[in-house]
Order: C-alpha cells, then sequence, then structure tokens
C-alpha cells in the first residue's frame, strides 16, 4: 500500500507541475506548438511498449473511436488549456482542471442518458459556484471580453469529458498503452497543423534548457510516464484510489506555482477550491444500485 500512496503523490506533483511546464513553454513555443510537443514527446516515450506488446497480442483497432477522442482528449483541450494560460496562472487553471467529473457526468446525461443520482445533482451545482467564487463573481469572465482563460479552460474541461465518455462507450476493449499512445499522435498532428498555420517554427526553440525541460517535463513525465503511473493506481489500487489524484493536483500546481513562477494564493482561490473539491466529491461518489454515475477521467487532469 506504501507505495500505491507514494505513486499517487508522484503523480500529483508530476501533473501539477504541467501548469508550471506550460507556463514556460508558451513564449517560445507558442500554444499549438506546446499540444505538438507535449504529446510527441510522450508518444515517443510509449511507443517502443507498444511496439513490444503489439508483437505478442494483436488488437483490433478502432479507428476512428481513437481519433476522435485523440482530437478532444489531446488536440483540443491542450490547446485550450495552453490558450487559457496566456491569461490566468496555473494555479487557477489547474483548479479550473479539477472540474472535468463535474463536465463529465453532465456529458453522460445529456448525450448517453445516464442518471445522476439528487446528490450529484447537487455536487454539481456546488462545483459551479465554487467557479463563481473563484471568479469573484465576475461572469464577464467567462461570458465576456474575458473569455479566454476562465472561459477557454473550462471549454478544455468540456472536451475532456466528452473523451472520457467516449472512451467508456467505444473503446472499453481496447488496452490502456494503446488508446494513450495513439490519442497522442492524434494530438501531435493536431498540434503541428495549428503550429504551422499560427506561428512558425522557432530554431532556437530547442536550444534553451527551460524550453527543453518543460518539453520533456511535459511529454516524457506528465504525458507518458505519468498516464503509465495513473494506471498502474488504477490496477492495483482501484479507480476509486487512483480518482483522487485529482484532488491532489490542484494543491500540487498551487505550490509549484507559488514556489517557481511567484504566483500569489489569494483568499477566493484557497475558498473556491474547497468548494469545487466538495462538488467534485460529491458528484463523482458512486451511487449504490444499477443508477450510472459520474466517471472520473484521468488525462484530462492536466
Amino acid at each position: 500500500m506504501f507505495r500505491l500512496y507514494g505513486a499517487l503523490i508522484g503523480l500529483s506533483l508530476i501533473w501539477g507541475l504541467s501548469f508550471v511546464f506550460m507556463k514556460w513553454l508558451l513564449p517560445s513555443a507558442g500554444i499549438w506548438g506546446i499540444v505538438f510537443f507535449r504529446c510527441l514527446a510522450g508518444a515517443i516515450i510509449l511507443l517502443p511498449f507498444l511496439w513490444w506488446k503489439r508483437r505478442k497480442v494483436k488488437e483490433k483497432l478502432p479507428w476512428k473511436a481513437l481519433i476522435v477522442v485523440g482530437i478532444f482528449n489531446c488536440g483540443l483541450a491542450w490547446g485550450l488549456i495552453s490558450l487559457s494560460e496566456t491569461e490566468i496562472n496555473s494555479t487557477t487553471a489547474s483548479i479550473l482542471n479539477a472540474t472535468t467529473p463535474i463536465w463529465t457526468g453532465l456529458i453522460g446525461f445529456i448525450l448517453f442518458s445516464y442518471r445522476l443520482t439528487g446528490r450529484q445533482w447537487i455536487g454539481i451545482l456546488i462545483g459551479f459556484f465554487g467557479i463563481l467564487v473563484l471568479m469573484n463573481f465576475q461572469f464577464g469572465q467567462i461570458f465576456g471580453r474575458g473569455f479566454v482563460g476562465i472561459g477557454t479552460m473550462l471549454v478544455a474541461c468540456i472536451c475532456y469529458g466528452l473523451a472520457g465518455q467516449l472512451t467508456k462507450r467505444f473503446l472499453s476493449e481496447v488496452s490502456v498503452l494503446t488508446i494513450t499512445t495513439f490519442t497522442l499522435l492524434t494530438g501531435a498532428i493536431i498540434g503541428l497543423v495549428g503550429m504551422l498555420i499560427t506561428q512558425p517554427f522557432k530554431s532556437d526553440l530547442l536550444i534553451h534548457p527551460l524550453p527543453i525541460l518543460a518539453i520533456v517535463g511535459l511529454g516524457c513525465f506528465g504525458s507518458g510516464l505519468g498516464q503509465l503511473i495513473y494506471f498502474y493506481i488504477n490496477k492495483n489500487g482501484g479507480p476509486e484510489l487512483a480518482a483522487t489524484v485529482t484532488y491532489l493536483i490542484p494543491a500540487s500546481a498551487m505550490v509549484w506555482g507559488y514556489v517557481l513562477l511567484g504566483e500569489t494564493i489569494t483568499p477566493n482561490v484557497v475558498v473556491g477550491l474547497l468548494i469545487i473539491f466538495t462538488g467534485v466529491y460529491l458528484s463523482s461518489r458512486k451511487s449504490k444500485g444499477k443508477t450510472s454515475h459520474v466517471t472520473l477521467v484521468s488525462n484530462k487532469q492536466n
């Protein structure tokens, strides 16, 4: 059990630090450059393992579902998160990221006819109230001119939620390694296209140590190693234990942001964080009987 909790804490530190890495990489790589490099680095780490696995076990790959999940889970979501971090700090981004299970439940209810209990609806409402507290009740940050930031971060969480439901519905028979690797490759293609259209490649990107460190941290550790750690916890400790990483990431990102970026921690950030955690806890608790419940989404946390 000690190994499982050690892995859980390590994973929260890795994924919490991802928000700092994005801040470091933004000036040199741009929004879509971040998507491209983190997806490519993560895929490079996992491809040898996938090659070895497919030598022994041949899987029938549902290409359409893999591509669609890759578009929403890696391409669009990570692009929107990078865009958000041009306007909000890493702490706020990580807290909003923790609302992913709430959006997952709503999408399951709206698109896939999943039933939610009264407790889960209360959790969803509490989660939305926590978002308003985090915004200091400035509604224009979602619907007005300040949409880039909090608004785009919430859209990224919706993309995560949709990808999670699609994965559950269409990729349940596909191995975790296969899903992760091919969705990362899809995200890398989207990032490359976006980077070529919006921002020319900067040849000095791979010369400076900070962007290189950010690429390794985001891709190899956050997108590659982090995924494997998560599913190790999920397999050996159960999905409930693995899901608790959702609660640890914002706290980890808050500490990293304060230490490495000098970000301030305001009272409304702390209060909003606690309220959102309460909402996520209630909305993601398992229901008794046959009632469907919210499914937490793993990579969706970073």
